[in-house]
Parts: structure tokens; C-alpha cells; sequence
């Protein structure tokens, strides 16, 4: 019986052993996913400049970005689609991200111009129709990797990246995860204006196979022009790589976060205190804003304060929460579009942007059943607490509301 039993007992053991590194892996799961794509490699060398190449840029600001989210997210789990010098069809780069259920999508590229021509700044992209010439110029050039390709005309439906007449595809395509790449590739928009002092190129939309088939919210980011001698030395340096994965690292958190509190009311992703803004900035695509159009108005066609909405009024004793819409870069008139028909919207200002609210009220409760209510119109709303016309923790606001119902 003995024998029985330690056998058993032996038995037990190794089961145990061996379903251990299930329970392991459980353990670690990740709440959140991104997946961060190095552009070209291996025999693609993408844009090729005086001193480097475009694929080893990529590569260097990508796995800097990706330490940057390991160290300091250990609810986020980081997913690279290479992370070395070797080519990835750009069909398996989009698999890579849809496989692992990514929540994000990020591919680091950098951009070129031809015939000696120079330009400086970053600009990050999202899926559609290229609405000008150059940025159709700009999906041609990306999309060209599919040329390395043995099988690419049956792998991509025939599909021809240097022909105008195959992009008519993306004319009608819908994607559900628009609102939210404009948004995220705002926030990085503003990241390089302010943290990496870069000139902002803005926000734009062009056909890039590699985010078609990207089933989660998704951008492409160009960190600058290899083929100006100026950027691409800016682009090579530790200086240049590190201060680029930090600006994106940085509007990373804040997506996080406005998704996590539009989602569960609270947060723990803490995002760094950014630099002071630059005096002059060019607008960037605002997150709510009609996808259709990139909207980067010259100052002087901007409101006149006098045309535009007044200072919104915050009550001067206790919490009063409100429900943040949309955010811009420039002062929206009362009836602009992106309001969408929403009365007694108010606003304030919070490092060089308009931040617009609505739905003021002390009672935590109201203002969430109104977010609901407008949740249809502004899908990225989220709720924010100010005590006496000051900015305050929205977590500690909504504990001291629930404290002080208690109370009563």
C-alpha cells in the first residue's frame, strides 16, 4: 500500500511539473497588446540616405520604443514583427499583430524624397484614400516592399503598388477602428511637437496594404526625411532615436489611458509631465474630427475670439466632473461640425490644446449616464473631475463623491 501511494504521490508530481508553465504563462498574461512593426529589413532596405539605411532607423526606434513600454508597463505586453535585420512580407506583419489580438498597431517608418529634393519633419498616417498626390506617392513607396515578393501579384489579389488605379480600393473601404487611429496618431502628432521638438507634418490618411489587413487600431509613423542630409543625421543619432520612441511612447500612454478610462471609468497608466510646448506649431488632425479632411487651417482663417466660444465656467466649491468630447489645437467656434450639434459645450486649455466638455455636473452618477447617452457621437469621451476650476485625479474625485454619498 505504501508503494501505492508513493507511486501516486510520483505521479502527482509530474503532472505537476508539467502543467506548470501553463499556470506560468497564465499568470503573466498581458492586459493590453501592442505590436511594433520595424518597416523593411533583410534585403529591403526601404529609403537609403548619404550615411544608413531606412530599415536600421526603424529598427533602432522601434526595440527603443518597445524597452520603453517593457520597463514601465507591466500590464502591457510588447510584441515586435521583427527585431532584427531580416524581411517580413508585409501580409505576415499585419498576421503577426492579428494573431496576438493586438490592441495597437504601431509601424515605424522613415520617409524620402526623390531628385535631390529636402523636407524636414514627422508625420504619422493612417488608413484611407490618399486625398493629394503626395500622399499617394508616399503609399507607393511603402507599398513597393510587397515587390520583394516572388508571389505578390496572387498573395495581394493583383494588386500593383505603383499603379494609381489599385488604390481605388480604399475608396470605399470602411474601417471601424478609424476614429481611434486618428486619435492615437494625433496624440503622436503632438508628442513630437512638444516633447521631441520636431517640425509636425501633421496627420494624413493614404492606402498602406500593411494597415488594410491590420485588424485593430492602427498607424504608420515616419520619423523624418533620410534624403535630408540635416534629419538623416538627426535620425541616426542616440539623441534623435531616443527622443523619437520616447514621443511615442508617450502618446501611448495616453491612449492607454483614455481607453482604459472610457472603458472602465479609472487608471492606473500613469503618463510623464510633458515639455513645455514649442511657441509656433502647425495643427495636427484632431481625434474627432471629419476624417474626410485633414484640417490644418493658416492662423489668420482661425476665429477671432470674439467669434469663438467663450470660456467655459467652473464651479468654485467642490468636485464637478465633465465629460471631455474631443480635444484641438486651435480655439473651435460654437457651431463647428465637430460639436455635432451639442449645446452648453465648454472648454479649457491644457498644454498649447483645447480640451472640450460637456455634461458638468457635481454628480458623478449624471455624468455618466450623459456620456452614455452621448457615447454614439463621441465614441473616445471620457470623464474628468476639476475641484474649484483645477484639474484634479479623476480617480480621487469619483472615491470622495461615492465617500460623501455614503455619508448622507
Amino acid at each position: 500500500m505504501n508503494a501505492y501511494r508513493r507511486y501516486i504521490l510520483f505521479i502527482g508530481i509530474c503532472l505537476s511539473l508539467l502543467f506548470l508553465p501553463f499556470c506560468i504563462g497564465n499568470a503573466e498574461a498581458k492586459d493590453f497588446v501592442v505590436v511594433i512593426d520595424a518597416g523593411h529589413g533583410g534585403h529591403d532596405p526601404g529609403a537609403v540616405g548619404r550615411i544608413s539605411k531606412e530599415k536600421n532607423i526603424n529598427l533602432n526606434v522601434a526595440l527603443k520604443l518597445g524597452k520603453l513600454i517593457q520597463k514601465n508597463c507591466s500590464d502591457v505586453k510588447v510584441i515586435y514583427t521583427r527585431n532584427r535585420d531580416v524581411f517580413i512580407p508585409l501580409d505576415r506583419r499585419a498576421e503577426i499583430a492579428n494573431n496576438a489580438k493586438a490592441d495597437l498597431f504601431i509601424s515605424i517608418h522613415t520617409n524620402a524624397l526623390a531628385n535631390n529634393r529636402t523636407a524636414k519633419g514627422a508625420s504619422t498616417w493612417t488608413l484611407g484614400l490618399a486625398k493629394s498626390d503626395a500622399n499617394l506617392e508616399v503609399a507607393k513607396r511603402e507599398n513597393s516592399v510587397i515587390l520583394y515578393e516572388s508571389d505578390y501579384q496572387t498573395r495581394y489579389a493583383g494588386f500593383n503598388p505603383n499603379s494609381s488605379e489599385s488604390y481605388i480600393i480604399f475608396e470605399f473601404m470602411q474601417d471601424k477602428y478609424m476614429s481611434q487611429s486618428v486619435h492615437l496618431a494625433s496624440l503622436v502628432q503632438k508628442q513630437f511637437r512638444n516633447t521631441c521638438k520636431r517640425s509636425d507634418r501633421g496627420v494624413h490618411q493614404a492606402g498602406f496594404l500593411v494597415l488594410k489587413a491590420s485588424a485593430m487600431p492602427s498607424i504608420l509613423v515616419e520619423l523624418g526625411f533620410i534624403s535630408t542630409p540635416e534629419e538623416e543625421r538627426y535620425l541616426n543619432s542616440e539623441t534623435g532615436a531616443s527622443s523619437l520612441a520616447e514621443g511615442i511612447y508617450r502618446a501611448f500612454l495616453t491612449y492607454k489611458r483614455e481607453q482604459e478610462i472610457r472603458l472602465n471609468g479609472t487608471s492606473d497608466t500613469v503618463v510623464p509631465e510633458a515639455q513645455p510646448q514649442p511657441a509656433v506649431e502647425k495643427p495636427a488632425l484632431d481625434a474627432a474630427a471629419d476624417l474626410k479632411e485633414k484640417v490644418e487651417e493658416p492662423a489668420q482663417h482661425r476665429p477671432r475670439p470674439r467669434e469663438a466660444m467663450q470660456p467655459e465656467k467652473t464651479k468654485s466649491n467642490g468636485i464637478v466632473f465633465k465629460i471631455q468630447i474631443l480635444t484641438s489645437s486651435k480655439l473651435l467656434n460654437k457651431n463647428d461640425k465637430r460639436l455635432k450639434g451639442l449645446k452648453d459645450v465648454g472648454h479649457y486649455k491644457e498644454k498649447g490644446l483645447y480640451k472640450y466638455t460637456y455634461g458638468d455636473s457635481p454628480d458623478y452618477n449624471k455624468v455618466l449616464r450623459t456620456k452614455r447617452a452621448i457615447s454614439a457621437k463621441f465614441k473616445d469621451a471620457f470623464i474628468i473631475a476639476f475641484r474649484d476650476g483645477e484639474k484634479m485625479d479623476v480617480n480621487a474625485a469619483i472615491k470622495e463623491f461615492k465617500q460623501n454619498r455614503n455619508k448622507k
